[in-house]
């Protein structure tokens, strides 16, 4: 990050390319190559992305730290800064300020089975720890991804789907609401396949990411299969500000998102206010 923490840095999109109808992904580099050269990150950090003249706001750097030819954000567009970022196009500047919030723990995951469990956009911070521990294979043991959407038109990262399915050394389950002809993969909600799979979680970690009533229903499954609350962990969606705990903006009783989170255990999360 910049001296000051408020300070973006100047970042150009080198790729820019649609997921889904209403999801787009960026690549971006910093223009400053020695601080692209000394940018460090860690699975599940987020940061914010700025279009200048309009605003900023938080998202996860969904590429991982094993792979630094560029930092890669998708952005569902929902509102005025998400729609003008989805204006922008190959060689456009935005400003970048990060890395924020905590990380995914992996290396307290290395040894055991990781089951990734997610919904829509939320394969985007899957995404950055599952291409990580890819990346350090022997460190993991099995791995196997869980992922739905309402159709085949609303799955993200499709390409890396198919090549995450041909792998000899993961398990793919995908599934649809609502699929459209020809569909080979499961049918239902995420949560219910998640049951029906009966997952062991003997040593094993559970990491799931998504629309907050898939979420919950995927803790509940978990829950139902066995899973403590410490082998369960999940990402917290909230409107930050400041991205450095001052604001207030995203805290939940005394906890910050941006600092002491994203990322929390189910035990973590049975600690704060229920009001997320």
């Amino acid at each position: 990050m910049s001296q000051n923490p408020y300070m973006p840095q100047l970042a150009t999109i080198i790729e820019a390319f649609d997921e889904t109808p209403d999801i787009k992904t960026f690549r971006v580099v910093l223009q400053d190559e020695t601080a692209m050269r000394a940018f460090c990150f860690e699975p599940g950090q987020v940061a914010q992305l700025s279009v200048f003249g309009t605003g900023e706001s938080t998202f996860v750097i969904c590429s991982p730290p094993t792979r630094m030819e560029y930092l890669q954000f998708s952005v569902m567009r929902v509102g005025e800064l998400t729609h003008r970022l989805h204006t922008l196009k190959e060689g456009d500047p935005v400003g970048l300020r990060g890395p924020l919030g905590n990380h995914f723990d992996y290396r307290a995951m290395r040894g055991k089975d990781i089951i990734f469990v997610g919904g829509g956009l939320g394969l985007a911070p899957l995404r950055t720890l599952l291409l990580f521990m890819l990346d350090n294979r022997p460190d993991y043991g099995k791995i196997t991804l869980i992922y739905g959407g309402r159709t085949t038109e609303h799955l993200c990262f499709k390409d890396e789907l198919r090549e995450w399915a041909e792998r000899g050394d993961m398990r793919v389950e995908l599934t649809v609401d609502n699929p459209d002809k020809g569909w080979a993969h499961r049918v239902g909600v995420v949560p219910a396949v998640l049951a029906e799979l009966g997952v062991s979680p003997e040593n094993a970690v559970a990491v799931t990411c998504g629309p907050p009533i898939m979420i919950r229903f995927t803790i509940q499954a978990l829950e139902q299969l066995g899973f403590k609350d410490e082998q369960i962990v999940t990402t917290l969606e909230r409107r930050m500000k400041c991205g450095v705990g001052l604001c207030g903006r995203c805290n939940i009783g005394e906890k910050f998102v941006c600092v002491d989170g994203p990322v929390f255990t189910q035990a973590q999360l049975k600690g704060l206010p229920q009001e997320f």
